[in-house]
């Protein structure tokens, strides 16, 4: 079944489908798909994609038929990076926080980044996030991917963290996941160059999980999602995924054998757990009873968000 959410309709009936003005949402066979939409401008990201993004990812938490979430781009571009429209002002945030678009999700007061505000609400993300980069990607288009779980791209596609060629430092917390995903001395090239390379280049430096061809990438990004949705516990899904970015900063392993110890624990009494098991030994599919919105063991997140400072 496909249900596209850019109509007037509602995922639950007290859920109100907000109006999206860049992007377009969609869910089908229990993935949402998430596509920026400024092909025009090749997706170039502006502070009203950021509230859309945010928006778009509180719906995919609040449902409970959605098991993963893909974010693609429309026409031949993933995303051009910053919308440089308003030219040698793109960057002034004071400028900006006058003629911004106002929203409570999302803070445009001058101090902070807008993707990165983006990124923080993929981290806490109760579904995994999947990037199928479909064309061009530069600046919070490479950056954004990097808070995602997974990332796709098509052969032959460019891309670049080209902040120090724009006069500006590295945002949407790439700082944070590029080191952990490429390694410290390839994030410092890609970082201090600024150059623009091929995803082929992401790829052998395990950017990428795979690279396909523009016909395979959405069929190879929707099988991923299927693959969790048709043999996953949703409650296992979000905790798993949860565990593992938390633990990314930990200073010892006994972090890791507190939580785990915590949640084997609490999911060891959940009816997930016995249908896990049952359907295992009678070689069917399972059926999860537990659901994210209400049956995540507590507490949950473990851990305090840290306020922002500047």
């Amino acid at each position: 079944m496909f249900r596209s959410l850019t109509a007037k309709v509602s995922i639950h009936e007290e859920t109100p489908m907000p109006d999206f003005a860049t992007i377009t949402y969609a869910v089908e066979d229990n993935t949402a798909i998430i596509t920026l939409n400024r092909p025009e401008r090749m997706n170039a990201f502006t502070d009203q994609m950021a509230i859309d993004l945010i928006a778009a990812f509180d719906l995919t938490d609040a449902d409970d038929d959605v098991r993963a979430v893909i974010v693609t781009g429309a026409g031949r571009a993933f995303c051009a990076g910053a919308d440089l429209a308003t030219g040698g002002d793109t960057f002034d945030f004071d400028k900006r926080r006058a003629g911004g678009p106002r929203d409570p999700r999302f803070d445009n007061s001058g101090d902070r980044d807008g993707g990165g505000q983006v990124g923080l609400r993929i981290y806490e993300s109760l579904k995994p996030v999947i990037a199928a980069m479909n064309g061009p990607a530069v600046g919070v288009g490479a950056t954004l991917q990097c808070c995602m779980d997974f990332r796709l791209a098509v052969e032959g596609a460019k891309m670049g963290f080209v902040f120090t060629r724009r006069g500006i430092v590295p945002e949407t917390l790439v700082s944070y996941f590029l080191p952990r995903l490429v390694g410290l001395q390839t994030a410092m090239e890609w970082m201090l160059t600024g150059r623009v390379f091929t995803t082929e280049e992401g790829y052998a430096q395990r950017l990428f999980r795979s690279l396909h061809k523009p016909e395979d990438l959405m069929p190879a990004a929707k099988a991923l999602a299927r693959e969790i949705a048709d043999n996953t516990a949703p409650v296992s899904v979000a905790l798993s995924r949860r565990m593992l970015l938390e633990m990314l900063d930990a200073t010892h392993p006994m972090e890791a054998h507190q939580i785990e110890s915590r949640f084997i624990v609490a999911r060891g009494r959940s009816a997930d757990t016995k249908e896990g098991v049952t359907s295992f030994l009678e070689k069917r599919q399972p059926v999860y009873p537990d659901k994210v919105s209400r049956d995540m063991p507590q507490p949950f997140p473990w851990r305090p968000v840290p306020p922002f400072r500047e």
